[in-house]
């Protein structure tokens, strides 16, 4: 049975809320002129004005919706990539993570640059990520990401409030290419409703909010995305002899998807390419196999002791030499050693001498 106009609207309007809190659906969502709503929930319905097909609640946007990492198989798993006018979350379960997570952030702010030239990134943080994680470096920004040091804005709350008035007010800003948010661990403020407003801010805009979290577990927020990225090993630097044994190459990362829109879960091996600005995904058993071999040409190429060399330039022994019995405590040589064994007067112990007295 069909529904009366002003049901329909009501309905309409609801979607479109639900879409603004949950980034399942497109920013706006209209409805057609004479369509009708069916109580079935396989009805598909399509929008007149922004070329986006919803079926079975699952919204199917155009491709510029969605930043591409470049990696096939991760932008599948993401349907499309990273939302542009979305709040994501990029994870670091330990401290030690907050280097492989900055350097992933920057590379997605790279991909973005290429898009929004001209615009700057702002990255805000409080006192305690700052210096706890430091500040990324200004001459590395262009030679790995390509990033011109004004690009990049920082700014630096002395409290997680004062944080996050910084970034809702960033994030509804055009004139920014995106707006990165660093927070340490679970703070009770970064609840569902701050992250509901950074996400409904960054739909307004069409601008992506990226929200850093440093040794944070995972809990319920608005962004329809999150990662969880760690720092993983480096291969050898390819030469046209073959990979260079004992060289550190590429950054690499690995990355699972802990929340997405489609909900297929992956973890994917990517490195950076700072020639190309582009990531490339290394398998990680091909990954372990260069290791090894790598490893294998070192040694016999390079061979080197385990053990660095003594002083005197002769190498340590190979196995142990003869074993010494030592006089038992009480014998006659344990109580009388040789003169050479005594130290000489100036070395003897001060304790040992006559105490003056006044």
């Amino acid at each position: 049975m069909a529904m009366t106009a002003v049901a329909r609207e009501t309905v309409f309007a609801l979607r479109r809320q639900i879409a603004k809190i949950e980034g399942t659906l497109p920013e706006r969502l209209q409805a057609p002129a004479a369509a009708t709503l069916d109580a079935d929930v396989n009805t598909d319905v399509a929008s007149n004005t922004d070329l986006t097909i919803v079926r079975r609640g699952i919204a199917a946007a155009l491709p510029d919706a969605y930043l591409p990492t470049g990696v096939e198989r991760l932008d599948a798993a993401l349907s499309g990539g990273l939302p542009k006018a979305a709040l994501s979350e990029i994870h670091g379960t330990q401290t030690r993570d907050a280097g492989a997570v900055a350097g992933f952030a920057l590379s997605l702010t790279s991909l973005i640059l290429k898009q929004a030239q001209g615009l700057p990134v702002l990255w805000i943080g409080t006192s305690e990520i700052f210096r706890e994680a430091g500040f990324p470096y200004a001459r590395g920004l262009h030679a790995s990401f390509g990033i011109e040091p004004e690009q990049l804005l920082f700014s630096e709350a002395p409290k997680l409030v004062d944080a996050l008035w910084v970034a809702e007010e960033a994030a509804r800003m055009t004139a920014l290419a995106a707006v990165i948010l660093e927070i340490r661990g679970n703070p009770q403020r970064l609840d569902l409703t701050a992250t509901r407003r950074l996400h409904a801010r960054a739909q307004g805009a069409g601008r992506p909010v990226f929200l850093l979290r440093q040794a944070a577990e995972p809990e319920p927020t608005a962004a329809p995305i999150r990662l969880i990225v760690a720092a993983a090993p480096a291969t050898p630097r390819d030469t046209i002899a073959g990979p260079l044994a004992g060289s550190i190459g590429h950054p690499a990362f690995t990355l699972t998807i802990g929340k997405s829109r489609t909900a297929l879960p992956g973890q994917f091996t990517l490195e950076w390419n700072p020639d190309e600005r582009a990531f490339d995904e290394k398998a990680g058993d091909e990954r372990a196999g260069d290791d090894r071999r790598g490893e294998e040409r070192g040694r016999a190429k390079n061979p080197v002791p385990l053990v660095s060399l003594s002083g005197s330039g002769t190498d340590p022994a190979s196995a142990s030499g003869a074993v010494l019995a030592f006089p038992a405590v009480g014998s006659p040589a344990a109580i009388s050693p040789t003169a050479r064994d005594q130290p000489s007067r100036p070395q003897r112990a001060t304790h040992l001498g006559p105490r003056r007295a006044g």
